[in-house]
């Protein structure tokens, strides 16, 4: 029987990307995405918005761009698998970490800071291994379009983050 592991997320970033160097030299990058929705609660009608944190790893020229371009607030799609690690705390606890590990990303917000609006139409998109495309270049009057709207402040979340 044939089977599927694929994620997809699209949220943004909840702090810096940590990069980090293997003794090959390849790149490792991990970083922290925010997703939320909204629901009502059943008890009161109220409206609430629940927020999930995910793990996000990149290797080699992906972990690079990622350590490149985006920084905290930064609004990204992901795609990859979910993987499941065993470790050893300090204590000596056997635990588990999920995490997604990334097999292509997009850039999504204008140029400014790389996650500054919700218009996808300057982001960039990257999957690994291949490198980056060359942007054509842009029309010499491009049509009217509306104003992007303001993206959200998660200026305060690093606080909110479990690990």
């Amino acid at each position: 029987m044939a089977s599927v592991n694929k994620v997809i997320i699209v949220g943004n970033l909840g702090r810096d990307p940590e990069i980090r160097y293997m003794p090959s030299g390849d790149a490792i990058a991990n970083i922290a995405v925010a997703t939320s929705y909204k629901s009502k609660d059943r008890n009161s009608g109220e409206q609430k918005e629940l927020t999930e944190w995910h793990r996000i790893s990149f290797f080699g020229r992906l972990a690079e761009i990622v350590g490149q371009y985006l920084k905290k607030g930064s609004s990204v799609y992901v795609e990859g698998r979910l993987q499941t690690r065993k470790y050893t705390d300090k204590d000596g606890i056997e635990r588990y970490a999920t995490e997604i590990i990334a097999e292509n990303m997009q850039m999504l917000g204008g140029r400014q800071g790389m996650g500054g609006g919700d218009s996808m139409d300057d982001g960039g998109s990257y999957e690994a291994p291949q490198r980056p495309a060359a942007r054509p270049a842009a029309p010499a009057a491009p049509a009217a379009r509306p104003a992007p709207r303001p993206a959200p402040n998660f200026s305060d979340m690093d606080d909110d983050i479990p690990f």
